[in-house]
């Protein structure tokens, strides 16, 4: 009688569960599919746009440090040398502590009022479906469409019969009446999709339409005014036309004016325009640095309302 032949089965095959795959073995590369495809290329395009977007604040910080003889020598070469003094020079000619406070003070003064006045007009154009209320929105998205080179001369005008050329308040009510049919747009929009029923709980309790606004909408407001706010005191910040035209004494301009005094419109000298154009945007990093938990948690909030 003949025996079965034998097998040799290894350790290993003897422990491993019947139906799995020895993982000693290689593994065949997943196939390409059309979503893989696309991630990838996605993630290759984000990359590609963050280099692009970070190299040239990176060439600007570091031709700042560097010295004239340096970037003269090569300006896009491996910097040899740097220093400080571009950054100290620049602080000294630009009136830094002034030009920056005169910035907050104006910056600060106009977001206040345009999402005051801003949220105080959307509210009943959001609620009033009357034709003159749809009228009014209309021609508040209107004038989101136009420029502010327009209007320039009659607004100078109009500021040197009012007495309000070079003042703050004069700055302050320009930026606001720009600034004033987007806001307008963005809480009439975000108004319009809160329920009404909110309303009327409050009326039931006895709460007039001003104490209801206050108290029942404006809260609710948050998101939208994180988003608005973002957006207006970066405009208003890094704006050159409106105090340039309207401030002429030279201790009332912003940074930016300031700032713009060193470009030459013969030469342009990258030691002393950079270092200043970095100064200007340092302080608006810090607040945003500071308060960016609060801004992308209203801005949250707003996504998941």
């Amino acid at each position: 009688m003949t025996s079965p032949p034998s097998t040799a089965v290894s350790a290993a095959e003897v422990g491993r569960p019947a139906g799995k795959p020895d993982a000693s073995q290689p593994r065949a590369a997943a196939p390409w599919t059309p979503r893989r495809l696309a991630t990838g290329l996605g993630t290759t395009a984000l990359t590609l746009g963050t280099v692009l977007f970070v190299l040239p604040f990176v060439f600007t910080i570091v031709t700042s440090l560097r010295t004239a003889a340096d970037v003269a020598r090569s300006p896009l070469g491996i910097p040899h040398s740097f220093t400080l003094k571009n950054f100290t020079h620049a602080f000294s000619q630009i009136h830094y502590g002034t030009s920056t406070l005169n910035t907050l003070l104006i910056t600060g003064l106009s977001c206040v009022l345009i999402t005051v006045l801003g949220a105080l007009a959307g509210y009943p154009l959001a609620r009033i479906t009357a034709g003159w209320s749809t009228a009014v929105y209309r021609l508040f998205i209107l004038g989101t469409s136009i420029p502010v080179f327009v209007v320039v001369a009659p607004l100078y005008l109009l500021m040197r019969d009012l007495n309000l050329l070079d003042t703050y308040a004069g700055v302050v009510l320009i930026y606001t009446a720009i600034n004033l049919p987007l806001a307008v747009f963005f809480y009439t929009s975000f108004i319009r999709q809160i329920p009404a029923d909110l309303e009327e709980a409050a009326a039931l309790d006895g709460c007039g339409a001003l104490r209801t606004f206050f108290v029942v909408i404006l809260p609710l407001l948050r998101p939208v005014t994180s988003t608005l706010l973002t957006f207006i005191s970066l405009q208003i910040w890094n704006d050159l036309l409106v105090p340039l035209v309207f401030l002429q004494d030279p201790g009332k301009r912003t940074v930016m004016v300031n700032a713009y005094s060193f470009i030459d419109p013969h030469t342009v000298q990258p030691t002393t325009l950079f270092p200043a154009a970095l100064l200007g945007v340092l302080p608006l990093l810090v607040i945003f640095i500071f308060f960016q938990r609060q801004m992308v948690a209203g801005m949250s909030a707003g996504a998941v309302k």
